[in-house]
């Protein structure tokens, strides 16, 4: 007779009531392997060394045990956990407020570059036990004295390989020494380069290791496409979408309730059958609604992570990313709504610029490549709504009172004299009401394909009218001349330096200006008026190519052009560059451009 195991759940951890309760209100039902190994590791107050993948549940491994040690009746900030990216901050700054729903007078905050300082002082003026943030707005904090950690009892070093990548190692280095010497440390990466090893030999005690092996994540029978959210409203785009698209059923997935239900009602606005589910719903709304959308009343659930939990509808189609989840494990939640029980399914996701790295993060996860989707053209749209509107007429010829009306439209025509097709004409004009039967195809949009394409791989005469296309987007607009410092030596090319600005301070590529590179420096137009952090974080933490921006407007780097008017200074021998490389001659001896 064999014996059988028990599965590890949530209550055999040592995790306190409310939380277990919380836990089980959103539908965590047994924890993930890092969270099983860790959560009791650091109840007991231990350094934890884990290395695992995003998307393993790392989030709660950590966020779960140190929750439980947070005392809500003080306001001084007990946990600091360091994040490489502003999403992933957020993200887990979401999660801890998800779990701490029993924990009256929790506070906690996310403080990243490109948000507002003054919210973020008023905050932390107040109190809040848990703070989120990248290094170089931590650091800010700690320098302004306005972040106080002489009671902090953990610090989290979340994604440490992913901010050794960016540069970041020297900032998380200095924020460590920078905190109590009696205090606990947890640090996880997907991987253990030397660097991290050695942060780890370093300012972690007697640490616990625990490592998670990856797993394989395929989503299999499920066709993947994202659109580059550029140039067209998200709402915009997804009308077109919606309109194109054949689908039963669709679940999509935004961020938070109260989008759940600004969306549902923008899109039954606009002619669909929608509905909103999020976690303020009772359980009879609940299961009403999705007892709506499994008989067909409701084509359409616009739902948060959280409140998606265990649907189960056989007529879902498609899934869509309307808001991009925060990590991998979301993603594949997501679009397993779909594609179940051997059926196909589509999943479709909205990518900002800033989003990339995110995109290419799932990719890895999933081990499939997500393509570039075109936007249903305007004339694609066209010929769906005339082929529906078609559909309706036949569909209404079979309705038992059309006698009655060809009667009364008969009578008409011989009181009126009017042409038959000119009275059919003006009855669709009254079913159509204010909603215009075709879009205007004259305003056609440019594909995201060729949005995509990688500017090096054009033809000389396509850079040339894309040139034209920004210089004619800026020509209406206030344009600032900036410094940076990076130029040819630093073997960096125009491209770089669009992608770094555009990610970075969230301005469309389009509307970058004229980009003037010399050897040790370039000159860049951007828009005028840009937020005091924005360009703080430009000059201080943006790297291009690994080497560091420092982005300085043109009078405070001594230098007075005005916005296009760069000039070029004589070159003094040969360009040290990799365009040396491509021409086949071999590159100049000279000095290596600086690291």
């Amino acid at each position: 007779m064999t014996q059988t195991t028990k599965a590890i759940a949530f209550g055999d951890l040592g995790l306190p009531e409310h939380l277990l309760t919380t836990l089980s209100q959103i539908g965590y039902e047994q924890p993930s392997p890092i969270q099983a190994e860790s959560i009791p590791l650091l109840l007991a107050g231990h350094d934890l060394l884990g290395t695992a993948q995003t998307g393993t549940g790392k989030t709660a491994a950590f966020a779960l045990p140190l929750l439980a040690r947070i005392d809500v009746t003080s306001n001084k900030t007990q946990v600091l956990v360091l994040t490489p990216t502003r999403e992933l901050a957020i993200q887990v700054a979401e999660a801890c407020q998800t779990y701490s729903r029993g924990m009256k007078g929790f506070h906690i905050l996310p403080v990243y570059g490109g948000q507002g300082m003054g919210s973020q002082l008023r905050q932390l003026q107040k109190g809040v036990q848990v703070v989120v943030g990248t290094p170089g707005r931590i650091m800010d904090h700690l320098r302004r004295g306005t972040l106080k950690l002489d009671a902090l009892q953990t610090v989290v070093l979340d994604e440490a390989d992913e901010m050794l990548r960016m540069g970041f190692i020297d900032d998380v280095t200095w924020i460590l020494e920078h905190t109590p010497e009696e205090r606990q440390v947890a640090l996880f990466s997907a991987t253990m380069p030397k660097p991290i090893r050695k942060i780890a030999n370093t300012y972690l005690k007697d640490p616990k290791e625990v490592k998670i092996e990856a797993k394989t994540s395929t989503v299999e029978r499920i066709e993947q496409f994202y659109w580059p959210v550029s140039g067209v409203n998200k709402l915009d785009a997804l009308t077109r979408i919606l309109e194109v698209e054949d689908f039963d059923g669709i679940i999509m997935f935004v961020r938070t309730k109260n989008q759940t239900v600004e969306l549902a009602e923008k899109l039954e606005a606009r002619g669909f059958a929608a509905a909103a589910i999020n976690g303020d719903m009772t359980q009879t709304l609940r299961e009403r609604t999705i007892d709506q959308l499994k008989r067909g009343k409701v084509d359409i659930l616009i739902a948060t992570d959280v409140a998606a939990r265990g649907i189960d509808v056989a007529r879902i189609s498609h899934v869509i990313n309307f808001d991009i989840p925060y990590d991998t494990e979301a993603y594949v939640h997501r679009i397993g709504r779909t594609g179940r029980a051997g059926r196909s399914g589509k999943a479709i996701l909205f990518v900002a610029p800033r989003e990339k790295r995110m995109l290419k993060s799932i990719e890895r996860a999933t081990q499939q490549p997500i393509t570039v989707m075109e936007l249903p053209s305007r004339k694609q749209v066209n010929s769906k709504r005339i082929e529906g509107f078609k559909a309706s007429i036949s569909e209404a010829m079979q309705n038992p009172k059309l006698n009655e009306f060809r009667q009364v439209l008969a009578e008409y025509q011989q009181e009126s004299g009017t042409d038959m097709l000119d009275i059919a004409s003006a009855l669709a004009i009254l079913t159509q009401k204010d909603k215009p039967l075709l879009l205007d195809e004259s305003k056609e949009d440019r594909p995201a394909v060729q949005r995509e394409r990688q500017r090096e791989e054009r033809p000389q005469g396509e850079k040339q009218t894309r040139k034209k296309q920004r210089q004619k987007n800026t020509e209406d607009q206030d344009m600032e001349s900036f410094r940076i410092a990076v130029g040819y030596n630093h073997q960096v090319r125009i491209g770089d330096i669009v992608g770094a600005i555009a990610n970075e301070a969230d301005i469309d590529a389009e509307y970058i200006g004229r980009i003037d590179m010399q050897d040790d420096y370039s000159i860049v137009d951007l828009p005028a008026g840009m937020p005091d952090d924005v360009y703080q974080h430009l000059n201080k933490k943006v790297r291009v190519c690994n080497h560091p921006m420092r982005l300085e407007r043109m009078e405070q780097s001594g230098q007075k052009q005005k916005p296009g008017e760069h000039k070029r200074p004589p070159r003094k021998g040969p360009r040290k560059d990799n365009r040396d490389e491509r021409s086949g001659k071999p590159a100049p001896k000279g000095r290596k451009p600086k690291n």
